[in-house]
């Protein structure tokens, strides 16, 4: 089964997202939704996103899905959603719209003649947390936030988050062969070192460690603020890479995000992690990891998004965009011993935990 979903994944991240112009995607909400509205474009890994905006300026998210991607994994995505929104309603997630048809999915015919699968979402207002000056309130936020999120998730399953996605974190091993490909010979021998100390540290680890569906996502552009409230949430977007994963690795790409904009990377971390541990406890095996885990998902982050720049050179923007801070975080990880990064990651839990 691993190797039967790996492969679909990788048909989904080497097969280009879709690329339909303004008028297709109006007529398509306006045939499957009753939406007369403009379309303007938003970024997209693997689908192609879409703001449609109404006349009255109701705003509303059209997401054309890559056609390579299954239908259970979409349906999951939307089935996630609504359990989210019954079981923590005051969370600020998309709320997805069922089509005039009352279906949460309709089809679309492509140019190239492959059929891909349209969702409506509601459009959520805020600034993305990239495009703020970060602070440490704004941190927290997005710590304990997060902790709600996957609190609001436990106990949700379904057939379609039992897929794999070169992006789980805890899989990383499976990224080896893409370190060949690395031109440059310090990055090569740098993703070398971490991709050993993940196969060795991590994954014997694993199996000690809680499993759930998680967002897999939760970055400073998927986290989106109140213009001149920036540490209170608006919105929590781009649930595009969820799955049934280990929680720990949740906790890991998240912080692995802040590592950036600070002279120690390891300050803005240990603020997140430690407000996600105060609403969600991390076990003793999930922090004895959760340090190796951000560095891997900085080692992930590298290697997808070198590979993925190559075969789609029109969207290099988009896929680079992590890219250098990824290379950046490694370098400054590369000679400190893995205990002493755990122990500074773990700094304002353990300060909390002594006072």
């Amino acid at each position: 089964m691993m190797l039967e979903t790996a492969s679909t994944d990788t048909a989904a991240l080497s097969t280009a997202a879709p690329d339909l112009p303004a008028p297709a995607l109006q007529r398509l909400a306006a045939q499957h939704y009753g939406i007369q509205g403009v379309a303007t474009a938003l970024g997209g890994e693997r689908d192609q996103n879409a703001c449609i905006e109404s006349a009255d300026g109701t705003r509303y998210v059209l997401k054309i899905s890559n056609p390579s991607e299954q239908a259970t994994v979409v349906d999951f995505q939307i089935a996630a959603l609504d359990h989210i929104a019954q079981a923590a309603p005051d969370l600020p997630i998309p709320r997805v719209l069922r089509s005039l048809g009352g279906q949460s999915i309709e089809r679309a015919r492509l140019p190239d003649g492959s059929i891909s699968m349209v969702r409506m979402l509601t459009y959520l207002d805020g600034v993305q947390i990239k495009h703020t000056d970060r602070s440490d309130g704004q941190r927290r936020a997005m710590g304990s936030g997060l902790a709600r999120l996957d609190l609001a998730l436990q106990g949700f399953n379904h057939a379609g988050a039992h897929h794999d996605l070169l992006w789980n974190v805890s899989a990383a091993h499976r990224l080896r062969d893409k370190m060949e490909s690395l031109q440059d010979p310090a990055k090569r021998q740098l993703a070398r070192h971490f991709m050993t100390r993940f196969e060795e540290q991590v994954l014997p680890r694993l199996r000690d460690v809680r499993a759930q569906v998680i967002h897999n996502d939760y970055h400073l552009y998927n986290v989106l603020v109140a213009p001149h409230e920036q540490e209170r949430i608006t919105g929590i977007i781009d649930f595009g890479d969820m799955l049934h994963a280990p929680l720990v690795g949740e906790v890991a790409t998240a912080a692995a995000f802040h590592m950036a904009g600070n002279e120690d990377p390891f300050t803005g971390p240990a603020q997140f992690v430690a407000a996600y541990h105060a609403v969600l406890p991390l076990s003793a095996p999930e922090q004895e990891i959760v340090t190796d885990l951000m560095v891997t998902r900085q080692l992930v982050t590298a290697l997808i998004s070198e590979w993925r720049a190559v075969r789609y050179p029109h969207n290099r923007a988009y896929i680079m965009r992590h890219n250098p801070a990824a290379w950046e975080a490694l370098g400054q990880m590369a000679d400190l011993p893995r205990q002493d990064a755990r122990d500074r990651l773990l700094s304002d839990i353990r300060h909390r935990s002594i006072a």
